[in-house]
């Protein structure tokens, strides 16, 4: 049991896996010959014409490992092309010619003549016709695996370093919004301490509800629905706390849906923040918010809108500003490409976000509803 687990790293470390591989390249290339691999496997193993295969198997094999392990580290991946090319074709060459005397010792098992064996005896038809394009013929196939494999290792790295690009750009996204909804929670518990302590406390109370979703429940790429509407529930109730019953809040979440329903964590948060942060706050007007969230199968379409004081700089700010809006744009580019829908509008007395998402059903979990 040793022995199994030492073989295969000392297999490998010394690339003896060439040896089974080139012996079974030239025995496709005998049964192709002779029309039935077991009258090849006959005539080389039971023949005298093993010293022939052997020397085909040893000299291409050698000429391989000499261009792959020599040639082209040394030459080649350092972009010196002609003196490459030149000695893979000395290579070849060399390779040919050692190929030929295998010829002879054939003939010479067999007590006859390399004329009577193989119909020549010149030492260069023999190279012309036989070794020559057969070593070719070696040095391109191994080329092409290498190229092929360095090809494959080149794509996956590139697959690797594009989804460890869109893992960091995801998480700056996600923890560049936290802060931002972090410092304006301790600001407005900081002014509630002063103005209602009771208030203070309750709004400490939802904020460390809050902290504990971000700390320790929003971890994965896809967390419950559940788990993110909870999140909004308190966010909500914190804004209002806030507001001191200045805005007006109509909020209406779905009564059933199914638990095993998975979403990105903070994207609904991001529209619900934006519309607090520019709700209109004018004291001859009514200032209000409207949050309806529906959940149909696997489809979630979210309604967020606020009423807007009506200003030029207050629409420019809705409509183009916010760090928000546009964090949360990117993270659903990158997170379902092709699976959502949002839509802005705004005019001089609302603004309103649409956003329409494909989830995913979370794998391992019971099948379970919530009802509010």
């Amino acid at each position: 049991m040793r022995n199994f687990k030492v073989m295969p790293k000392w297999f490998y470390t010394y690339k003896l896996y060439h040896i089974p591989f080139w012996m079974f390249y030239q025995f496709v290339w005998w049964t192709v010959a002779v029309g039935n691999p077991i009258k090849a496997a006959d005539i080389i193993f039971t023949t005298t014409m093993f010293p022939k295969y052997f020397t085909y198997v040893f000299w291409e094999m050698l000429a391989v490992c000499f261009n792959l392990y020599f040639l082209l580290p040394r030459y080649f991946e350092k972009g010196k092309y002609t003196t490459y090319v030149l000695l893979l074709v000395a290579t070849t060459l060399i390779t040919a010619a050692c190929i030929v005397p295998g010829y002879y010792l054939t003939a010479y098992l067999a007590g006859t003549t390399v004329k009577a064996l193989f119909h020549t005896d010149s030492f260069l038809n023999i190279v012309l016709a036989n070794s020559l394009p057969s070593a070719i013929a070696a040095m391109t196939l191994a080329m092409s695996i290498k190229l092929g494999r360095s090809w494959l290792q080149t794509k996956r790295r590139e697959q690797l370093l594009e989804t460890e690009k869109l893992e960091t750009e995801l998480n700056y996204l996600k923890y560049q919004f936290n802060p931002h909804f972090l410092f304006n929670t301790i600001n407005s518990i900081f002014f509630l301490i002063h103005k209602n302590p009771d208030m203070a406390s309750a709004s400490l109370a939802k904020f460390s509800d809050l902290l504990r979703h971000q700390l320790y429940e929003c971890n994965d790429k896809q967390i419950l629905l559940n788990k993110e509407i909870a999140y909004l529930e308190n966010g909500i109730e914190l804004e209002r706390l806030r507001q001191n019953a200045s805005v007006e809040v109509d909020i209406q979440l779905p009564a059933i849906y199914d638990a095993r329903l998975g979403i990105a964590p903070f994207i609904l948060m991001t529209f619900v923040e934006n519309a607090f942060k520019h709700v209109s706050k004018q004291a001859d007007q009514a200032n209000w918010v409207q949050i309806e969230l529906q959940v149909n199968g696997q489809e979630l379409c979210l309604l967020v809108a606020n009423s807007v004081s009506g200003t030029e700089e207050e629409e420019e700010v809705v409509r183009y500003g916010g760090i928000g809006l546009k964090n949360v744009r990117r993270r659903l580019e990158l997170m379902y490409p092709g699976q959502y829908e949002l839509s802005v509008n705004s005019n001089s007395a609302s603004f309103s976000v649409r956003l329409t998402l494909e989830l995913s059903v979370l794998q391992g979990l019971p099948v379970m509803h919530k009802i509010a």
